[in-house]
């Protein structure tokens, strides 16, 4: 029995809002090649096999398990899942004045209630987890509230003795001259795989600025299908980076909703996979108002017969003047087996705009290659070298010095070199 079928069986045991959007999604179903947006990105593997909806609760992670995810980041706070339930003694919470709770938790909060699943977009995989995320995280920062610590928030799989399923919901709000910062990982210690299906919602109000950074190396038993949505007031900043190493099949989607003047959207990604996996990126860019910027960097490393897509989309309307959006996506296929399907699009109703777009797929620089062998440095190395000056433009904003240490680790892991950075 497929996927589909098992979620056609689960609808009697649901009511209310989630009865409705299962029922909204068994009228679609999963989206095929000849979707548009799937064009590139078989979700076959995926939906042909079958899953419990229902996490065994029991695990033994330990400190060990946990200290070996940490990446020196002992002043960091940190919040666990373990098979989708919140582990609070597992957790670190420190900040001060923020309000953090499991969304079950949260469901009573007057700030859940206002904002909670008003920017997600309508689709199969949101419809999907409107219908059965029941844990993720709540996050509340207050107006003026900077929270100094980064907030590393982890979802772990352990001891499931067939394929789970897991629908994972995130809200984030942060009001008005706010600033706030958090990682996320998914990490799978089973045999068995795991198809995380996540919905997270980032409300950036006047003034605020909230990072989201997503580091990406799970294991090759592993399916994660990610939308994100922003929306962005007034003279806020919100930036989201995307760090792929990990995962037999990963889809990203960005959606940014501009909603005031003078506002900057910041996309970042790095890419480096192998075998056969496949990483997709999906972005798109709402500019509705005058005077706002969005800036789209993408770097794909494709080796053995691995498969990259990216799609970018910035939508700038007639009202939307003076707008800078930059896109770019440039890719390097090292074996002859990997491939790369990219296309990015403007679509500008404005007429007093900069909006640029671009991307490249090759392979490494020949000449450069030989300048530095002429210097006594090995292929291996060089090759390495190369590629790491390539993808480090897209780490430049960063400003966690041991998130910026970890994906130059993870680099040099994913290329076979041990060089330090």
């Amino acid at each position: 029995m497929a996927l589909f079928e098992q979620i056609e069986q689960q609808k009697p045991l649901l009511s209310g809002e989630q009865y409705r959007a299962l029922e909204k999604f068994l009228q679609t179903g999963f989206p095929t090649k000849k979707d548009e947006e799937y064009k590139y990105t078989n979700l076959a593997e995926i939906v042909n096999k079958t899953y419990s909806f229902t996490p065994e609760a029991d695990h033994d992670i330990s400190q060990t398990q946990l200290d070996e995810l940490h990446f020196g980041e002992e002043n960091f706070d940190w919040v666990v899942f373990v098979n989708g339930k919140l582990q609070k003694k597992l957790s670190k919470i420190t900040a001060q004045g923020i309000v953090f709770r499991s969304l079950r938790e949260a469901a009573n909060e007057d700030a859940y209630k206002t904002y909670f699943d008003k920017i997600a977009l309508d689709n199969a995989f949101t419809n999907l987890n409107k219908a059965f995320a029941d844990e993720g995280f709540f996050l509340f920062v207050p107006k003026g509230t900077v929270v100094e610590k980064p907030i590393h928030v982890f979802y772990l799989s352990q001891k499931q003795s067939e394929n789970i399923f897991y629908n994972v919901r995130n809200l984030l709000i942060a009001e008005a001259g706010s600033k706030i910062e958090v990682v996320e990982s998914h990490h799978n210690y089973d045999q068995h795989y795991v198809f995380t299906n996540a919905v997270t919602e980032i409300f950036a109000s006047p003034n605020a600025r909230a990072d989201w950074h997503k580091l990406q190396n799970d294991s090759e038993k592993s399916y994660l299908v990610d939308h994100t949505f922003a929306r962005q007031e007034r003279d806020s900043i919100v930036t989201v980076n995307t760090f792929s190493f990990g995962g037999k099949l990963v889809r990203n989607n960005l959606d940014f909703i501009h909603n005031g003047e003078n506002i900057n959207s910041f996309m970042n990604g790095i890419t480096i996979i192998g075998g056969n996996q496949l990483v997709d990126h999906h972005t798109a860019v709402h500019h509705k108002f005058p005077n706002c910027e969005s800036y789209q960097n993408y770097k794909g490393i494709f080796k053995d017969k691995s498969h990259g897509v990216f799609n970018g989309k910035v939508y700038v309307d007639k009202i939307a003047q003076k707008t800078n959006a930059y896109q770019q996506n440039n890719n390097i296929l090292l074996d002859e087996g990997a491939s790369i399907d990219t296309k990015p699009q403007l679509e500008i109703f404005a007429d007093d705009v900069k909006c640029s777009h671009g991307c490249t797929v090759g392979q490494l620089n020949e000449e450069a290659m030989f300048y530095l062998r002429a210097r006594g440095i090995s292929k291996k190395e060089a090759q390495a070298l190369l590629l790491y000056a390539f993808a480090n433009n897209a780490m430049q904003n960063i400003d966690i010095e041991e998130l910026r240490s970890k994906v130059s680790e993870l680099l040099a892991e994913k290329l076979d070199v041990d060089l330090v950075f």
